[in-house]
């Protein structure tokens, strides 16, 4: 038997130190990098960092280290560098001179590939093929950099130079047809929205891989696909659940993420119209995770730049069947009373528990004294407290809905969180 198992590809990761991020982002941001990378199939092996002021222009790392980089790759089986950060197309090219036959890629490049893996529907497909082709337009000098060698006589253009321009005219022509295509299917979603528009519209956002598929299928009921990876779903799903009797719309969308290209953001705009357009948004958040609060100003940057920062927010800590608290948290807090140990002055061992329900109480304070109106704690996965999450929902989904529906008989709401979304499904 012949084995035609394919082994996956292996990448050496690169990262700067600089005065904007410090060490322990960039060890943080390596950590993602590479999360993206198993998402997209590939095996790290290493990773480098270098403390520069800024990228260098040439080669983006200094030529020390671009050596060390060289010597790894000739003793080691490598097929990429990626590289955190965006890279210019001089960068490119230099870098992979530098390399000979190893493929250089950079952090968007990256998420565009995971992006064309994951896209399912015509709409989302078409959306990251625009954003690749933008990506490559002003990259294209290089595809064609073995042939700038071949001039032509006076008044004529050498074959390298044809080309290229025949090249750039492709693309160019490419980006424009997509553009028309993807203004048709936003049409098309636009006409599909306002026929929605007497339902109040509620919205799954957050950073990606914390949750929201989880809870999606958690409050829906529905089969909706999760997967602990970056990026598990790119396109949006929207579900019809009911509350009590009070009947809204929720929808799943893509997950943010740090420097996510631009190209990406302004091609996934229809999408994103799902999360401008609802009435209330539900900001999931991974609270397991070690530098959370770092994802959140992400999210909030992120619904800045799409001018969605200003609609009613359910902040919601998931997976606390993870959490493991700070230190510096059961410090800030105070221990409840029942649970102080009194042993005439020695250092005591405060239990796990303890310092679980002492960190969650402080975080419950801090958050809703100062960072959101409204937050739940709850484990999507094990559904814990997912009722109390359902109770503060249908408080805010029936206000709205009385808004719209001022004459809608309501029936009284049950005392029992575990009654709700008894009714759904869509």
């Amino acid at each position: 038997m012949i084995d035609t198992h394919k082994p996956p590809e292996t990448a050496v990761l690169v990262a700067l130190i600089t005065q904007k991020q410090t060490a322990d982002q960039t060890k943080e941001y390596l950590a993602e990098l590479a999360f993206l990378a198993e998402t997209s199939g590939v095996k790290t092996i290493k990773a480098f960092t270098q403390k520069l002021e800024h990228p260098d222009n040439r080669t983006f790392v200094g030529k020390g280290k671009l050596e060390e980089i060289q010597t790894f790759i000739l003793d080691n089986p490598v097929d990429c560098v990626i590289f955190d950060d965006d890279l210019s197309p001089a960068q490119v090219r230099n870098l992979e001179d530098s390399f000979k036959d190893i493929k250089v890629l950079d952090r968007s490049l990256l998420i565009l590939n995971i992006f064309s893996m994951r896209a399912q529907t015509a709409q989302s497909r078409v959306q990251v093929e625009l954003a690749q082709y933008q990506y490559m337009y002003p990259r294209l000098t290089r595809m064609w950099s073995h042939l700038t060698s071949q001039k032509g006589g006076v008044g004529m253009r050498g074959p390298g130079e044809k080309e290229l321009e025949t090249d750039r005219r492709i693309v160019k022509d490419r980006i424009a047809f997509l553009k028309e295509k993807l203004a048709k299917i936003d049409k098309q979603s636009m006409t599909r929205r306002k026929e929605r528009d007497r339902l109040v519209r509620v919205a799954l956002v957050g950073y990606t891989n914390v949750g929201k598929s989880t809870l999606m299928r958690t409050l829906a009921k529905s089969d909706v696909f999760a997967e602990n990876k970056l990026f598990a779903t790119v396109d949006s799903t929207v579900r019809k659940v009911t509350l009590g009797n009070i009947p809204f719309l929720l929808t799943d969308t893509v997950g943010f993420i740090r420097k996510l290209p631009t190209t990406l953001i302004e091609s996934f705009k229809s999408t994103l119209d799902e999360v401008r357009e609802a009435d209330i948004l539900i900001h999931v958040v991974d609270v397991s995770h070690p530098n959370f609060e770092e994802q959140i100003e992400v999210v909030n940057s992120t619904l800045a730049d799409i001018k969605a920062a200003d609609k009613p927010m359910v902040l919601v800590f998931n997976k606390m069947d993870r959490f493991s608290p700070k230190a510096s948290w059961t410090e800030k807090a105070e221990l409840p009373e029942e649970d102080e140990v009194f042993n005439g002055g020695e250092e005591v061992l405060i239990p796990m528990a303890v310092q679980r329900k002492t960190a969650l109480e402080y975080l419950k304070k801090t958050y809703l004294s100062q960072k959101a109106d409204y937050v739940a704690f709850i484990s999507a996965e094990t559904g814990e407290n997912v009722g109390e999450l359902r109770e503060l929902l249908y408080t805010l989904v029936k206000e709205k809905h009385f808004f719209i529906y001022p004459n809608w008989v309501n029936v009284p709401l049950t005392e029992s969180a575990e009654e709700f979304g008894d009714g759904l499904a869509g």
